[in-house]
């Protein structure tokens, strides 16, 4: 049931998520700082045809990608029903072992991304006939209704989002998903004080991954609104604390 709306308005959050005339919707662009910063990673053809191969992502992850992955699906559960939401699209087979779950428990999900070419990616590993959505919306503006999605899932995002955006995008994840719903988030962390990483690794984020040293020095509830960002949410560390896994239920 794979459909794509590679032009979702986000203005308008009536019947949200659903698939478009691509002819009259507009086309949602593209935020100027991953334009500036990600070209080379998530926009450019090339890059998309470089990084998404499962070696490659996991060397960037400096051998974690699994453990990372797995980390955040027992997390969301073995059969997923109802409606769950992918915020990014992620390199890797994430989206493909988060789909046979939600099969598994005869739901749907729903991956929003901002980048068409993203989304496209993502639907050339799925099945034909797997129960996704696949939405192209800005993770600070869904076109989304309220309390409409069982759980989410945010898989290595915030380390790339300016302050401002991420901040948007928490609060709309916050906002679509229902009450008593969980948000699993993985992302980037300050390693702890003996972890090689912790010293020549900064100045390489410095570079590459301009906002991430954000998550190094600040909680992620920093950026959550009230009454999440007052709270002490379930936190697991992994690979010396370069990594996080986040719970939180709305």
């Amino acid at each position: 049931m794979q459909t794509v709306a590679v032009r979702t308005s986000t203005s308008v959050r009536t019947e949200a998520g659903s698939p478009v005339d691509s002819a009259k919707a507009p086309i949602v662009s593209i935020p100027q700082y991953l334009e500036k910063h990600y070209w080379w990673a998530y926009i450019h053809p090339n890059a998309i045809r470089f990084f998404d191969h499962q070696p490659i992502i996991n060397f960037i992850l400096w051998g974690n990608y699994a453990k990372l992955r797995n980390a955040a699906l027992a997390e969301m559960g073995d059969e997923l029903p109802g409606q769950t939401l992918q915020v990014a699209c992620a390199y890797g087979d994430l989206t493909p072992h988060l789909c046979e779950r939600v099969s598994a428990g005869g739901g749907r999900l729903d991956v929003i991304d901002i980048v068409p070419a993203q989304l496209r990616n993502v639907r050339r590993k799925l099945k034909s006939d797997s129960p996704v959505r696949l939405l192209n919306m800005d993770s600070a503006d869904l076109n989304l209704p309220d309390a409409s999605y069982d759980r989410a899932i945010v898989y290595l995002l915030f380390h790339e989002q300016p302050v401002e955006h991420r901040e948007r995008t928490l609060a709309e994840i916050f906002r679509v998903v229902k009450p008593g719903g969980k948000v699993v988030i993985v992302d980037y962390a300050k390693p702890d004080w003996w972890h090689p990483w912790r010293y020549w690794f900064k100045p390489v984020l410095a570079v590459l991954e301009p906002f991430a040293l954000d998550l190094w020095n600040n909680a992620l509830q920093t950026w959550m609104p009230a009454p999440w960002s007052k709270k002490q949410w379930p936190r697991q560390s992994y690979f010396g604390g370069l990594y996080q896994k986040i719970v939180v239920t709305r």
